[in-house]
């Protein structure tokens, strides 16, 4: 059973920078995908970011591309997303999540079975 743990989360002022963890154990051969989610309130799960198992391809949503980086220590068995130039709009609830892709976007949720708990970031202005 995949277990994923995030940390890293906190409070900071617009423009400031986070860098998010995400260690996982029991993967299964099959899944081939990482990615973080962000859900803020009253707002749908957005998926963030998405690396393959291999750490050759990523994927960014538009809303973050060029601030947000994620990549994956394999050796560790951990996930990162460095958060740069935050918004007040980045607020919400990351997640990191691990699964399977044969087709269609990286960047969404009904590709991932496995999911952590969360941790909350919190962008001021």
């Amino acid at each position: 059973q995949v277990q994923l743990v995030e940390s890293g989360g906190g409070s900071v002022q617009a423009g400031g920078s986070l860098n998010l963890s995400c260690v996982g154990s029991g993967f299964s051969r099959y899944d081939n995908l990482l990615a973080w989610f962000r859900q803020a309130p009253g707002k749908e799960r957005e998926g963030v970011a998405a690396v393959d198992t291999a750490g050759m391809y990523t994927v960014y949503a538009d809303s973050v591309k060029g601030r947000f980086t994620i990549s994956r220590d394999s050796a560790k068995h951990t996930l990162y997303l460095q958060l740069n130039s935050l918004k007040v709009e980045d607020t919400a609830i990351y997640t990191c999540a691990a699964g399977r892709i044969n087709s269609g976007s990286w960047l969404a949720s009904d590709k991932y079975a496995s999911w952590g708990k969360g941790t909350q970031v919190t962008v001021s202005s």
